[in-house]
């Protein structure tokens, strides 16, 4: 089946339940199917064919959601495009992955401009929510009413082409297929059954695993109530108000709603599964979340190149934990049912429960390979198995812990994060030596960005005046949160800077290393 037909099954067997609900109004799945028809035919009529790329440019909408399955039903190739992300970073994404349609919200119009600009494929750019004659809502009113039935039905037709980054031009292009979807929405349902039509609060950005979670709910008739962000005080108020079932956030932004003053005030009794995911969470955190939100927290594991699902740790296996086995509580869950999940030495041998190695996964959740790039696909599937540069180990019990990475990358709030991008920033200062930028613990965020700077002899380096400089040529999210300038960097022998060093002074006190 196509992501799409787990859709209009939904709409031929309750058309008028609920669909989608914004602050706009409340939209049931026979409108919503209709507009998708007509999204479609738009689509198809700029010239749209099955596997074309197509990205959708907008905060949290129901609009946009609905783009999103229109451009499915025209067949065409979803790439995610981040609303945070900076211009330079989502015009390599845009440049990188062959975006020919792209479809924006009005509010993002100016940055749309630049797009233009630097993105020479880039044919055609709608507004969905413009009142002109070119937008999206007039051609809307004069396509036809119902699009071609058969257009990407094979299982293995592209589907996506998801940033490997999220929130960094230096993304690779994880390929998903429309078999990549089945098994997304076999691996959820399974781990976390549903007993009622489940409610869908969609917070964080649908271009992230909030996007994923509500396309796979989708598949049992989930109604979707999207907020245009993460706020401590609307998220509460929305669950109460709406009945909510299913949410999902990242660690971070569960500590914000944690800190909040009036977090116990608010009524969570509808709640079947608040899904924490995209970081590491704090186990003393996660122990308050439970008594605060009840029975409900469910923790996933994976990236974009197996997305979301390669293991689950459940409501009640948190249950158990708790009673049972604390250290448990730290575990990102077994295998979930259409995923193998092992642990690799570096020799390509599967180690024994209790060794320490890559964790490696395989099954048809794992990506068909990285968009135009061989030679990186080759590396992530080496013996077999893909890849996640995840260091980790396997109890007893067949419970997963992640214990470090393998590569620099930082997890900062859920958005993943590369260093060598803010370093080529901060080399191209003109007082600046020599730098090397890391991820160190933080309550809020998990980690947080941190560089180390080394001055050009003679001058003198202000933190203040390199986190302007940063706030210039980067997304907000890269930004270092901090600076700290030391006149030499510790080196290798052969002149290397020695991030581990670094990274081992500033973790060395946190209990964690990840």
């Amino acid at each position: 089946m196509r992501l799409i037909d787990f859709f209009d099954r939904r709409a031929a067997m309750h058309p008028d339940h609920p669909f989608l609900i914004d602050d706009l109004g409340s939209i049931n799945y026979g409108q919503s199917q209709a507009s998708t028809h007509r999204i479609a035919n738009v689509l198809i009529g700029l010239g749209c064919q099955p596997g074309t790329k197509v990205s959708v440019f907008s905060p949290n909408r129901a609009r946009a959601f609905e783009c999103m399955l229109g451009l499915a039903r025209a067949g065409a190739a979803w790439v995610p495009l981040n609303a945070n992300n900076g211009v330079q970073e989502n015009c390599h994404i845009l440049r990188s992955f062959d975006v020919e349609i792209l479809l924006y919200h009005a509010s993002l119009k100016d940055r749309v401009q630049d797009y233009l600009a630097h993105v020479p494929g880039l044919r055609h750019a709608l507004c969905i929510d413009g009142d002109g004659p070119d937008d999206l809502p007039a051609r809307m009113r004069g396509a036809a009413p119902v699009a071609p039935a058969d257009l990407a039905c094979a299982p293995d037709s592209v589907s996506a082409v998801f940033p490997t980054g999220g929130t960094t031009g230096l993304s690779k292009g994880a390929v998903w297929t429309h078999r990549t979807w089945q098994t997304m929405i076999a691996n959820l349902l399974t781990a976390f059954p549903v007993q009622r039509p489940p409610v869908n609060l969609v917070v964080a950005p649908m271009t992230h695993a909030a996007g994923g979670v509500a396309m796979m709910l989708m598949a049992v008739g989930a109604t979707f109530v999207i907020l245009p962000g993460f706020s401590p005080e609307r998220v509460p108020a929305a669950i109460a108000q709406h009945r909510v079932t299913h949410l999902f956030l990242p660690p971070t932004a569960i500590y914000m709603l944690l800190a909040h003053p009036d977090v116990r005030r608010h009524d969570y009794s509808s709640l079947d599964y608040l899904i924490y995911a995209a970081a590491p969470m704090s186990v003393d955190k996660l122990r308050v979340a439970m008594e605060v939100f009840g029975p409900v927290m469910a923790q996933t594991f994976g990236q974009a190149e197996a997305p979301m699902l390669c293991t689950a740790l459940t409501p009640r296996e948190h249950g158990q934990a708790l009673a049972e086995a604390p250290g448990r509580l730290a575990s990102c869950g077994r295998a979930t049912l259409l995923t193998e999940v092992a642990i690799m030495g570096d020799d390509g041998r599967l180690l024994p429960d209790g060794e320490r190695g890559e964790i490696v996964v395989r099954g048809p959740l794992v990506m068909a390979g990285y968009y135009k790039n061989p030679d990186a696909t080759a590396e992530a599937s080496r013996h077999g198995w893909h890849h996640t540069s995840d260091i980790g180990y396997r109890d007893r019990d067949g419970y997963h812990y992640i214990v470090d990475r393998k590569r620099d990358m930082i997890i900062s709030g859920g958005f993943n994060i590369y260093p060598s991008e803010i370093e080529q920033v901060l080399w191209g200062h003109e007082d600046v030596q020599d730098c090397a930028v890391i991820g160190v613990p933080d309550e809020k965020w998990g980690e947080m960005v941190k560089a180390f700077v080394e001055p050009k002899p003679g001058r003198t380096l202000q933190p203040e005046a390199l986190a302007a400089f940063c706030r210039e040529r980067l997304g907000p999210i890269k930004v270092p949160k901090a600076f700290e300038v030391r006149s030499e960097l510790p080196r290798s022998a052969v002149g290397k800077v020695l991030k581990r060093s670094l990274r081992d002074e500033a973790w060395k006190h946190s209990g964690r290393s990840i």
